[in-house]
């Protein structure tokens, strides 16, 4: 019943959901107060040179945006292909070509960043060729359900983090497009590198690292944009051509950097509400 709810709620117009948006935001915000302290804290640790006015105007900016982001979603379900290819547009697709036609596959990091959603039922009209969308399972099987069938809705390949490796292996002979999620946090006992990322240690994924050694991949960017209220562009960022060429940790680096980069330039559309730094490097050793 949520679901099927959830498809006829998609089948509004974006001007009538965004005004449900404006709702969505004053309850969050002012009346339930969803996750507020946890936002101030990152805000706080993540950007201690910036005055307390400067960081809660990037907070209710925040709860503005997810908002959006929460309708935007819902509209995900139903969306058009035309109407998500005038809403999410790619800067620079040729880069795709670019690289299948000398024989390499690419690995794409992205973060919880403007609409990753969106950007991931475009990303399976980037190409013919195989793409693969690497996702953490939800607890909730109905939900994670509905996720995936959302996402694969234009040809991509969704594949479960745990199963990552064998699907490579299984791809090697074929030219793959893989987009990983660099922001996820790990559970703790697998950690195995902490990075410095928003002035804090943080632990990461090296998953991306790992895969575009084996398979030779081209590590990518996948950066998202906010251009106006339901209007994004994406661009393909290359970041390391070579990674068998590269030092211990190199990419990791390369792809946490750039995030950083992306949310202190506008960090309103980074998921703040997530409880990101739960271990530190003194937690490993109890």
């Amino acid at each position: 019943m949520g679901i099927f709810f959830l498809y006829l709620v998609s089948l509004l117009p974006f001007w009538f959901l965004y005004g449900v948006a404006d709702v969505i935001f004053l309850v969050l915000y002012y009346v339930i107060r969803y996750r507020r302290d946890v936002v101030k804290i990152n805000l706080a640790n993540s950007f201690p040179e910036r005055s307390e006015a400067e960081r809660h105007k990037i907070e209710r900016r925040y709860y503005c945006y997810m908002a959006d982001l929460m309708v935007e979603t819902i509209k995900m379900i139903s969306v058009s292909e035309r109407s998500l290819r005038k809403r999410m547009k790619p800067t620079n697709p040729e880069l795709v070509p670019h690289y299948f036609s000398q024989g390499r596959s690419i690995i794409a990091a992205a973060g919880h960043y403007c609409n990753w959603e969106m950007a991931a039922l475009a990303f399976g009209l980037l190409t013919e060729e195989k793409r693969i969308i690497v996702y953490k399972p939800l607890s909730n099987e109905v939900f994670n359900g509905l996720f995936n069938r959302v996402r694969a809705r234009f040809g991509a390949i969704l594949v479960a983090m745990k199963q990552t490796l064998r699907t490579m292996i299984a791809f090697k002979n074929d030219l793959t497009f893989s987009v990983l999620v660099s922001d996820q946090t790990p559970v703790k006992h697998e950690i195995n590198y902490f990075t410095t990322f928003l002035n804090q240690p943080t632990a990461v994924f090296l998953g991306i690292e790992k895969l575009a050694k084996l398979i030779d991949a081209v590590v990518i960017f996948y950066r998202i944009d906010r251009i106006s209220r339901g209007y994004y562009t994406y661009t393909l960022v290359p970041l390391i051509e070579q990674p068998k060429e590269t030092t211990g940790h190199e990419i990791t680096e390369a792809h946490v950097q750039y995030l950083e980069k992306l949310i202190r330039e506008t960090p309103q559309y980074w998921l703040w509400s997530h409880r990101r730094w739960k271990y530190k490097p003194e937690d490993m050793n109890k």
